[in-house]
């Protein structure tokens, strides 16, 4: 089944989702298009980045998912086909399929296009094209490769490890950069706390449920992507606590015997 995503900085309301779906149905009559995410904040491919990386997986092998975020290209910022992992990626060159893919795609094409085209018709015109059947290559010409962008790592020193927020979901909940490799490579057998913007805001404990701490408590979990979670159940933590992307999250090794959680 023929299946396009789109991943756009476009509110629900706006022209611009309407435009590209009505040119890709006209173009591949009986194509399925999925809104993968929308409204991402202007030009934030950081945000972008997280959510293809972390959904694109989920759809059969051939999809084609086009990015519509910070899209207009500029200098050495090229409209781009990137295939990796039997998935084909419209978008432009800036930074955010190196973010996306985390190494090197099977091919990197840029794409041949009428250069009064904005993109919406060139990313509709590329995706109908290869769900068509036709190759990248038959599409553009090589690229060596992509505009790089490093993300956003944990850091190990002196048994502590330094993390960041990277994503806030609809819930308030704030995900970190810090996986759970990283963290059994450290604490698999010490006692921690895990602290979180400051010294007084932490816990003593991972769970692997919200409904393992009462209703309004602080908790943090490895989730189903692996990476450490920061929450309060039943409630906002990213408004309560004043959380952004950014925001220090701190794991230490602890020798006295404390209570298990604190907030606030």
């Amino acid at each position: 089944m023929p299946l396009v995503t789109l991943t756009t900085e476009w509110k629900p309301d706006d022209i611009y989702s309407g435009i590209i779906k009505g040119k890709l149905s006209s173009l591949y009559p009986g194509v399925t298009i999925v809104e993968n995410a929308s409204g991402i904040a202007a030009f934030d491919i950081l945000h972008a980045a997280f959510v293809v990386r972390n959904t694109y997986l989920n759809y059969p092998e051939g999809s084609v998912h086009i990015i519509c975020v910070h899209s207009e290209p500029v200098k050495k910022q090229d409209h781009l086909i990137v295939r990796a992992k039997g998935h084909f990626f419209i978008g432009t060159d800036n930074g955010i399929f190196s973010l996306i893919l985390n190494g090197e795609p099977d091919e990197i094409i840029k794409i041949d296009h009428d250069e009064d085209g904005d993109e919406l018709d060139v990313f509709s015109k590329t995706a109908a094209s290869l769900l068509s059947g036709r190759n990248a290559s038959e599409l553009g010409k090589p690229k060596a490769e992509l505009v790089e962008r490093m993300p956003l790592r944990a850091t190990i020193e002196s048994n502590t490890i330094t993390g960041s927020i990277i994503f806030i979901d609809s819930y308030g909940n704030a995900i970190s950069n810090i996986t759970r490799e990283v963290f059994l490579r450290i604490f698999e057998k010490d006692d921690y706390r895990i602290l979180i913007q400051s010294n007084k805001n932490y816990t003593r404990q991972i769970v692997r449920k919200y409904s393992e701490v009462a209703v309004g408590d602080l908790l943090t979990r490895f989730n189903s992507l692996g990476l450490l979670e920061i929450a309060i159940n039943g409630a906002n933590i990213s408004q309560l606590l004043s959380l952004g992307i950014g925001t220090v999250v701190r794991i230490e090794k602890v020798k006295e015997t404390t209570a298990p959680g604190h907030l606030f």
